[in-house]
């Protein structure tokens, strides 16, 4: 039995062994599986965390796709008042048709042909918007003689050229405009406006107006013009000393005597061009003492006077050799102000250096291309906005065919001057000299001109763009547009001046 109980015992022991290993084993995992955590980095959040916004109101209903709230779009200022069209008035001196020019362009089968004359200054004249120059001779026919002084008569052939050439209009009043008398003075009419020229300053009878209302690009331009007449009675006139022809409306013309005559219609005309759509105006004045290269006392009282009246523009011709420019200050309308040349000089003749005991030595031989641009705002405004002029030069050439060719001095291009008139180096020397003849007559008046032009322009585009700015301004002004933008000129600088202004 003792044996028995001593087995047992033995079993018991190897037992509790082998649980206590298993328990150390049990222990040292645990601890290591517990090590081996701490030990790990944990593993990265990938949710995506939402804040929250604590609402301040009650919120709508969104749905899937919220859409961004409507605004009102901010409100836009309003454009500024700008120019919508220009145009440009070019006008060119006397065409006057002494024998030896026309001669000059004779063809072998007895026609005429006047492109040698205009075949340079085509490209300048063609380039204005509405081009002009006085026609110093008449298409009197076949009834008289072709001829120049006294008693001038063109080839009706030379209006072609002019056409040719870009003109749009010839004046017809001036001292030869009856040489060829009354018949001359209708059949001129005629012969003229059977080429698509328009003309001013003779009309085939009474009963038509004694200007014109041009449109040139949308801008409404009233042209009138007059010439100085040697005698009248009431009933007849003379415009040159030859035979009285009857007065019969066909001829705007005055005294010198007299020019009240001349103040009094030009009067009523600017109120008819006006009561028309006139938006700016230009008279063509046959005027002056011939050969004087400085106005007389007359072209000043007169032009001062038609300044009054209200033209914007006056330009001058008759003296045979070119004239001052000038800027002319109204005395009725300080604000109103018209620009001049008294004479725009020979654009072709015979009346060389020599040739004329009276005249200064070359001044004959000189011209000007003058011109004038206006210009239309969107409020309907017109205003004088520039002025130009090129230099002429009649070349007469003897160096093969004779020719009287006229050459537009333009600056710029003096340095091709020789390749594009073919001048050799006397007529280039010749050439400069005219320019330098011309731009010191001319000169300073163009840059007054300029000066003034140019400040308006400034002060104008300044005024549209504060009135666009600040409306409220002007709102309760009682006084016109042209009269609030003067008082305003001041803080706002406001145009002072509307040179041209819409009735």
């Amino acid at each position: 039995m003792s044996r028995n109980q001593k087995g047992n015992n033995t079993v018991v022991i190897v037992l509790l062994t082998i649980l206590i290993l298993v328990l150390i084993a049990l222990t040292g995992l645990v601890v290591w599986m517990c090590v081996d955590l701490v030990n790990q980095t944990p593993p990265a959040d990938n949710r995506v965390q939402t804040p929250v916004t604590l609402p301040t109101a009650a919120q709508p209903e969104t749905t899937e796709q919220t859409q961004p709230a409507e605004t009102e779009p901010p409100e836009t200022q309003p454009e500024p008042e700008h120019v919508v069209s220009t145009a440009t008035i070019g006008t060119m001196g006397d065409l006057l048709m002494h024998k030896p020019v026309f001669d000059t362009c004779r063809q072998s089968d007895g026609s005429y042909n006047f492109e040698s004359i205009f075949r340079y200054v085509k490209e300048p004249v063609s380039a204005l918007d509405y081009a002009i120059a006085n026609l110093e001779t008449t298409f009197g026919g076949d009834d008289y003689p072709y001829q120049g002084n006294p008693a001038f008569n063109c080839p009706d052939s030379l209006a072609d050229s002019v056409v040719d050439a870009g003109y749009d209009m010839l004046l017809t009043a001036n001292n030869h405009a009856g040489d060829t008398m009354a018949s001359g003075i209708t059949r001129t009419v005629e012969q003229v406006r059977s080429k698509g020229l328009a003309t001013l300053g003779t009309q085939l009878n009474g009963d038509e107006p004694k200007y014109s209302i041009v449109e040139v690009n949308g801008i409404k331009i009233g042209m009138v013009c007059y010439t100085w007449a040697y005698s009248s009675d009431g009933t007849f006139f003379s415009l040159n000393g030859l035979s009285p022809v009857k007065d019969v409306g066909q001829v705007n013309y005055f005294l010198n005597s007299n020019p009240d005559k001349l103040y009094t219609e030009a009067g009523q005309i600017m109120e008819q061009m006006k009561a028309d759509g006139a938006e700016a105006t230009m008279i063509f004045l046959h005027w002056g003492v011939e050969y004087n290269i400085k106005e007389n006392a007359l072209q000043d009282a007169m032009a001062q006077k038609l300044c009054d009246l209200g033209f914007d523009v006056i330009v001058g011709g008759h003296p045979h050799v070119v004239q001052p420019v000038d800027l002319l200050t109204s005395t009725v309308d300080e604000n109103h102000k018209t620009v001049v040349i008294y004479s725009l000089g020979n654009a072709v003749s015979n009346q060389r250096n020599g040739y004329i005991a009276a005249a200064p030595p070359y001044y004959t031989e000189d011209g000007v291309l003058f011109s004038v641009t206006f210009e239309k705002y969107s409020d309907g405004s017109v205003y004088l906005q520039s002025v130009d002029a090129i230099p002429t030069w009649v070349n007469m050439r003897t160096d093969g065919a004779k020719a009287y060719p006229i050459l537009p001095l333009e600056e710029e291009k003096q340095e091709q001057w020789a390749e594009l008139f073919d001048l050799n180096d006397a007529m280039l020397s010749s050439a400069k000299k005219s320019m330098e003849r011309t731009r010191s007559i001319i000169g300073d008046g163009m840059e007054k001109c300029r000066t003034y032009l140019e400040q308006q322009k400034a002060d104008r585009e300044s005024y549209y763009q504060d009135l666009a700015a600040n409306p409220e301004k002007y709102a309760a002004a009682e006084t016109s547009p042209e009269e609030t933008a003067a008082e305003a000129a001041t803080e706002q600088t406001a145009p002072t001046e509307e040179t041209v202004q819409a009735a």
